[in-house]
């Protein structure tokens, strides 16, 4: 079975296809954004939120993710790394410039995502582990792992992109 037919187990066609509009639309983006967030449990109109709601999604994914991490037993060898990843997150998005700290973003989840789960994200069954073990954080490392590492994309884009993956984990 390859990854969408998994998928297919917990998720409809639709949602992956908005992903993968999604990640290749230049400007009509928004849309599958908000099918993607309706499969993380958002309600409508996800990329219509307005600066406050922006600012406490924010404040909520970094508090979450601070919290998680903190609680999270690591070897002693990646106890190095759970300092840097609890710095990274005290200074992610000070400035709110979503396209400087797209990278960050990614970096920042796929180091809390080795040190929760112990191995690394970016082996080729880690998607499928993950689906099995817990589906709905599965499905958010699905959406996480089709993000391009670099990108031309606008900074509305990119906020949008960084809001999807920061709204599952605020309430993960």
């Amino acid at each position: 079975m390859n990854k969408d037919e998994i998928l297919l187990e917990f998720i409809e066609q639709k949602s992956i296809d908005a992903l993968s509009l999604f990640t290749k639309s230049i400007d009509d983006f928004e849309e599958p954004a908000d099918v993607i967030a309706k499969v993380f449990g958002a309600k409508d109109n996800f990329s219509k939120m307005q600066d406050e709601d922006i600012k406490k999604l924010v404040a909520s994914f970094k508090n979450n993710l601070t919290l998680l991490v903190q609680k999270t037993w690591v070897e002693k060898s990646d106890i190095a790394l759970k300092e840097k990843l609890l710095y990274q997150l005290e200074i992610f998005l000070q400035d709110y410039k979503w396209l400087e700290d797209y990278s960050l973003f990614l970096q920042i989840i796929n180091q809390a995502v080795f040190l929760m789960f112990g191995q690394d994200p970016e082996t080729p069954d880690f998607a499928e582990y993950t689906l099995r073990i817990d589906p709905e954080f599965g499905i958010f490392w699905w959406y996480i792992s089709n993000l391009p590492p670099k990108n031309e994309w606008s900074e509305s884009k990119c906020r949008i992109a960084m809001l999807l993956g920061m709204f599952f984990l605020a309430n993960y």
